[in-house]
């Protein structure tokens, strides 16, 4: 009873500055909003007469924290999925998140038709290893079905122990029925950004927009620089099933390849929350051609990059289209109550366009495909009796068929690794936009770079 009597002294705290204004409303001969308030009152009655009724006569006796939290947390999910109430535990799991280590699985979901669904699975982790695909539709974990539990129940059930096991049930597009995995929880710590040389492109894969995420940008830039000199012909900067992250992060990784112009603008509900975050002087990159990779799994944070660099064409977008997450969450602490995540505005791109449930459209429409070699004879000039040159030819083949047996004086493996058809779409595309010179990034040119460069660090 002294929990519930703490309560309500809490309601009527609350309460006070209501009161002091409806009694202001009255003395301006204000009803309605008189009539508002009132309305209030009797659902705050509302709720203090269900508490004391699940307290009293629930089968089980429920602690009075227990209750609370999750009426807060019941009111917060209800406005939208991204919306939740975080105790102590998991806003202190929240803060390492963000700073790039976690236990768990290693995935990110959200909450779609009553099923917990997986925006994307992050590298070398558990669940990536496991199979576990953007797309896929948690089903039941550890035998117990999704479907009536919140996305942070389902989440709560998927951490654990590291070492222990979970199972999944997991239901995917074109598969006749669902799928089970078996994964080991363990530490997931996170390299948000990971590159390579490509021939004479560089490569870029952001994991997710963590607090290291710009740093790693810019290292990979300057190493891949460092590796290829003047034979550098462009990037590709690779978002796919990048689930997000940090807004400031998103803004710091446009900036490096922008040197000027808006990045991104956040609305709220009123006009004083817009705010507009735009470009420094200095592209990193010094001009050169930019191909983004997106997917449906590239998320929030990934879509303000791929929207920037779109709409100021400084990147060709290709592969499918994003997600379509455009909608900012602050993370607000309540003192010795964890803290709340609130839906508090839109993101924009650019040119005014609004992410939510719209995604970005890729410039170029790449589908992941499988790319097979058809053996088959066909007959050449070389096979024809009494061709000139026939002997040249035939040198000619006896080396080619050397080197498809041997790779840099080693044998060829019998199986190879899968290629990535929207990566070798991406560097086509580079290679042809070397040769022709023209169109990406035109107003922003290699001549300005080098005297813009040393701006950004």
């Amino acid at each position: 009873m002294k929990s519930f009597l703490t309560l309500m002294t809490v309601f009527a705290l609350t309460l006070t500055p209501l009161s002091v204004q409806a009694q202001e409303a009255n003395d301006t001969g204000d009803e309605e909003r008189t009539a508002d308030y009132s309305e209030t009152y009797r659902q705050l009655d509302l709720f203090g007469d269900v508490f004391e009724r699940v307290r009293a006569q629930y089968v089980e006796e429920k602690a009075d924290p227990e209750l609370i939290e999750n009426a807060i947390n019941g009111m917060l999910t209800a406005l939208d999925p991204h919306s939740s109430y975080l105790n102590n535990e998991k806003f202190e799991d929240m803060q390492v998140n963000t700073k790039g280590e976690f236990g768990g699985l290693g995935i990110e979901v959200t909450m779609e038709n009553g099923l917990v669904k997986v925006v994307s699975p992050i590298d070398d982790t558990p669940a990536a290893e496991a199979g576990i695909a953007a797309g896929d539709y948690i089903v039941e974990i550890d035998g117990e079905a999704v479907m009536g539990l919140t996305l942070s129940e389902a989440v709560d059930k998927m951490r654990g122990k590291v070492g222990t096991e979970i199972d999944l049930l997991v239901s995917r597009e074109g598969e006749e029925g669902p799928l089970d995995f078996t994964i080991i929880r363990d530490i997931i710590k996170i390299r948000s950004v990971r590159h390579r040389v490509e021939g004479n492109s560089g490569y870029i894969r952001i994991t997710t927009f963590n607090q290291n995420a710009e740093a790693g940008v810019k290292k990979a830039i300057q190493e891949i620089k460092a590796e290829l000199g003047n034979n550098l012909n462009g990037y590709v900067l690779d978002l796919r099933n990048n689930p997000g992250g940090l807004l400031n992060q998103a803004i710091a990784v446009s900036d490096v390849f922008l040197n000027k112009g808006e990045i991104v603008s956040t609305r709220g509900r009123h006009d004083e929350d817009t705010k507009r975050d735009n470009a420094t002087e200095g592209d990193l990159a010094d001009g050169l051609p930019i191909v983004v990779l997106i997917n449906g799994g590239s998320a929030s944070a990934s879509e303000i990059v791929a929207g920037a660099l779109q709409d100021h064409r400084r990147g060709i977008l290709l592969g499918t289209k994003s997600f379509g997450k455009g909608s900012v969450q602050t993370v607000i602490p309540l003192p010795g109550h964890g803290a709340m995540r609130l839906t508090t505005a839109r993101y924009y791109t650019p040119s005014g366009r609004s992410i939510q449930a719209k995604g970005i459209e890729p410039d170029i429409l790449v589908e992941p495909a499988k790319i097979e070699t058809l053996e088959f004879r066909r007959m050449r000039e070389e096979n024809l009796k009494g061709a000139l040159d026939r002997k040249a030819a035939n040198d000619n083949k006896d080396v080619d068929v050397e080197v498809d047996v041997k790779v840099n004086g080693e044998e060829a493996e019998a199986e190879e690794e899968p290629q990535d058809y929207q990566l070798l779409r991406a560097l086509d595309l580079l290679n042809g936009l070397n040769l022709y010179k023209g169109g990406v990034g035109a107003d922003q040119t290699k001549e300005e770079a080098p005297k813009a460069t040393s701006n950004k660090g």
